[in-house]
């Protein structure tokens, strides 16, 4: 995958002076701020994750059902409005399945967007829902019918939280778009159920968002690292 497009150089530029960028191009090996989560309170071991070639690469295998995605996550309380924006390529399906973006991650709650099936029955949709993560109770935003997303290429998820609203965009197309019902501050997460995949360049963006890090804008260094020694709830 390119470092960085044009337009994200753009952006860069363009975005308000006032509105914090946290960038992660996993170039750097030190991933300390993100922890494993394991979503829906269900004991299984933790997925894989590790870097190679600048990129995160992934795999959750289909141990209790495309129900249950691992993500990783940011948890601040601090962090409000803001949205959050990643690149994902599938590389190989293992069953059902899907990908996620997560919001306002707290201890006790947060909002989910997915891509694929995450039910059978329903084939594939993209799927917003928030509520206890992890645990069982949850308020649905809304579900339309939507193509999974394609393997090895390339493909663009985005998530808005203003407020009491709520956009979920896939490839730069708007996908759900709803009202919130509370719990306006947390951090982020991004994760899959069910597939391998690599995740690069994921852009968070807000008034209350930390500035750190940076897209590349040269070719990256081809050094594979293993992460290991993820921490769980």
């Amino acid at each position: 995958m390119k470092s960085v497009t044009i337009g994200w150089i753009l952006f860069l530029f363009i975005s308000p002076a006032w509105a914090g960028t946290f960038v992660e191009t996993f170039d750097n090996p030190d991933l300390e701020d993100w922890q494993e989560l394991i979503a829906f309170d269900v004991n299984i071991a933790p997925g894989s994750w590790k870097v190679l070639n600048g990129e995160l690469e992934a795999t959750i295998k289909d141990r209790v059902g495309p129900r249950v995605p691992q993500l990783l996550i940011i948890e601040d309380d601090t962090w409000e409005d803001y949205e959050i924006e990643l690149k994902v390529k599938p590389l190989e399906s293992h069953g059902p399945g899907l990908f996620v973006i997560a919001a306002r991650i707290t201890e006790k709650w947060g909002l989910l967007c997915t891509i694929g099936v995450l039910s059978p029955e329903h084939g594939s949709n993209v799927h917003c829902f928030g509520g206890r993560v992890p645990g069982k109770l949850f308020n649905a935003f809304g579900r339309k019918e939507n193509p999974p997303l394609k393997l090895k290429e390339w493909s663009t998820l985005k998530l808005s939280v203003n407020e009491a609203k709520m956009t979920f965009w896939v490839n730069g197309k708007k996908a759900l778009e709803s009202q919130l019902l509370s719990h306006f501050e947390g951090g982020v997460g991004f994760g899959l159920a069910n597939y391998t995949a690599r995740f690069d360049n994921i852009i968070i963006s807000g008034d209350s968002i930390p500035d750190k890090g940076n897209l590349s804008v040269s070719p990256r260094l081809k050094l594979a690292t293993t992460w290991g020694n993820l921490k769980d709830f």
